[in-house]
């Protein structure tokens, strides 16, 4: 200790008084820095239930926000206005690190570069629909071929690039419905159909995706979300060890440009059987163009069912899907080829992220033997779809 005396005493005194403030404000900042940057200390962090909302640009002359959902565990979900896009889904894995289980963009400019539905709401009708074209009664309805002959996802502007009205309950529910009216003739369909997609992301965290439709002349829908799933939280890792079941004795074989030939084939004994846990890598090799097939659930009626569980060892990540749905498209993700990079510039390649689509089938609107896709005036469209994520340790 330094021992002050004589008249530079005083002086000392309240340099060392400055001194330790100093350290104590420079000690506090340092906190302040590592706690922020320490992904795995947020457990021991307040967490603050509910939903908040941030400006996300403009589209369309409209502004876009985007919504934080927030549950007890502090697992977030952030939703946009553009699309419905789930733009993030961030967890901690089995080492509490947290990352995003679903491949998306920190900013709008992302999304207005058009790939390939990251994340979004799709509509009217999630899959292909051959040539364009379907007939209700005695009228053919033409649609924009945007996927080579035929038509997909909704044509040119379909639900992946509307601007969703957004209302919420309160500030302390993680629950965002979004509204859109798709107005008669939009992309070639009949109706004026109005639309409400509620996202709702549990503490059991569970992102239940609620779709209701009504219309006011005969039309088709088949609503779905798009998200690219990689549960390693990094997309330079591929999705090809990642596990695979689905509940599916059956799938619908597809002709050269993906339409499905009307055939209902047993899984078994094909690369498509996934009836037990199954490293989608092990036989992608053998699937031209790897998968981008629909798989006939084995439930038998339109209760919510688990039917397909996905998961990663390194993170221990679990993703279960359930839905009231008689269809899932598997997608392997066969077209990304890094030319699409994130918003850290990291290159999104072939194979990085998979797509889980609860649907009913693809171009069921020309195929009779296909489950129903038409909505009367009257009827209620009402799907239901959770993604449930967990993590074994």
């Amino acid at each position: 200790m330094i021992k002050m005396v004589g008249k530079n005493s005083t002086k000392l005194k309240n340099m060392k008084g400055i001194t330790l403030l100093s350290l104590g404000i420079a000690a506090i900042f340092a906190t302040a820095i590592t706690s922020c940057n320490n992904q795995t200390s947020n457990n021991t962090m307040e967490v603050k239930k509910g939903i908040t909302k941030a400006a996300f640009g403009n589209a369309d002359g409209k502004e876009v926000f985007l919504y934080t959902l927030t549950n007890a565990k502090g697992t977030q979900v952030k939703i946009s206005t553009y699309g419905g896009v789930v733009t993030s889904w961030v967890s901690a894995d089995k080492n509490d690190k947290k990352s995003s289980i679903v491949l998306g963009f920190d900013s709008l400019s992302g999304y207005l570069a058009k790939p390939p539905y990251f994340g979004a709401i799709i509509g009217r009708y999630g899959n292909r629909i051959a040539k364009g074209k379907f007939k209700i009664d005695t009228t053919t309805y033409t649609l924009a071929t945007n996927n080579g002959l035929n038509h997909l996802h909704g044509g040119n502007k379909g639900f992946d690039k509307v601007i969703w009205d957004a209302t919420t309950e309160n500030d302390s529910v993680p629950a965002l419905k979004l509204s859109y009216l798709s107005k008669d003739g939009e992309e070639g369909y009949p109706g004026n159909l109005t639309v409400d997609v509620l996202y709702t992301l549990t503490d059991d965290d569970e992102l239940k995706i609620e779709y209701n439709a009504s219309t006011d002349k005969p039309t088709v829908i088949n609503l779905t979300n798009h998200s690219y799933f990689n549960l390693t939280g990094d997309v330079t890792n591929t999705i090809l060890n990642h596990q695979l079941q689905i509940d599916a004795d059956n799938y619908t074989p597809v002709d050269t440009t993906l339409i499905p030939t009307g055939e209902i084939s047993p899984v078994k004994n094909t690369p498509f059987d996934f009836t037990s846990a199954t490293k989608i890598g092990l036989r992608i090799d053998s699937v031209k163009g790897g998968y981008d097939h629909n798989f006939v659930l084995n439930k038998k009626d339109s209760s919510l069912t688990k039917v397909a569980t996905l998961t990663e060892e390194t993170t221990g990540r679990k993703l279960e899907v359930f839905t009231m749905e008689p269809g899932l498209q598997f997608y392997s993700g066969n077209f990304l080829n890094g030319t699409i990079k994130t918003s850290d510039g990291k290159a999104i390649n072939l194979h990085t992220g998979l797509c889980l689509e609860t649907q009913h089938f693809p171009d069921s609107p020309n195929q009779p033997k296909f489950p129903s896709t038409l909505l009367v005036p009257g009827q209620k469209y009402h799907t239901v779809t959770v993604y449930k994520l967990s993590v074994n340790k």
